[in-house]
């Protein structure tokens, strides 16, 4: 595998519509989801496997690894002194998350916690055969694995990142009730 190198200049970031991004998020699918949720008390990292189909090649898959990672929740704080830092992602990121707290129900809230997103330099794979194959090999290996924070992810090839960040997004989600209630149980709510 090799590793990718970022890019060189901001003219060098792939630009999508909102269309693009509204598209790359419900073609999106979390093929196998960590055991593990995110921590209240400690940063939380996830590895994952993100699977693509080439646009233009038959039985063409392009497979993502790395890792992901979510600082802490913090306390929630005023809305006007938010934001979300995204080290390590495209200029895109910012964009996702502008379409999401506009179309994602109950995203907003979420955003009060003050997450912090970063990922890992990614490797990737071109690998030429079926998706379908590919899909459950790797699903075999992740059932099979011991990494509880591993994730399998099938997302859309030239807006990978848009995928990996609703994957993200979709953790916190699951993590938030369980993250309330560890804030309470503590007394900082």
């Amino acid at each position: 595998m090799e590793s990718l190198s970022a890019f060189s200049s901001m003219s060098d970031l792939p630009s999508f519509s909102r269309d693009d991004i509204r598209y790359a998020a419900e073609m999106t699918r979390v093929v196998y989801e960590p055991d593990r949720r995110i921590d209240t008390f400690g940063d939380t990292r996830f590895n994952f496997l993100l699977l693509s189909e080439l646009m233009d090649e038959v039985n063409v898959v392009r497979v993502r690894s790395g890792w992901v990672e979510a600082e802490k929740p913090k306390i929630i704080r005023p809305s006007i002194y938010n934001e979300i830092s995204t080290e390590g992602f495209s200029g895109e990121a910012k964009r996702f998350f502008d379409w999401l707290s506009k179309n994602g129900p109950g995203f907003l809230t979420l955003l009060e916690y003050g997450f912090r997103f970063k990922r890992s330099e990614v490797s990737e794979e071109i690998l030429h055969e079926p998706l379908d194959s590919v899909r459950g090999r790797l699903l075999d290996q992740v059932r099979n694995g011991e990494d509880t924070f591993m994730a399998l992810i099938e997302g859309v090839d030239d807006a990978w990142e848009v995928s990996l960040l609703k994957f993200t997004v979709e953790m916190i989600q699951k993590s938030h009730e369980i993250n309330i209630f560890d804030f309470k149980r503590k007394g900082l709510l």
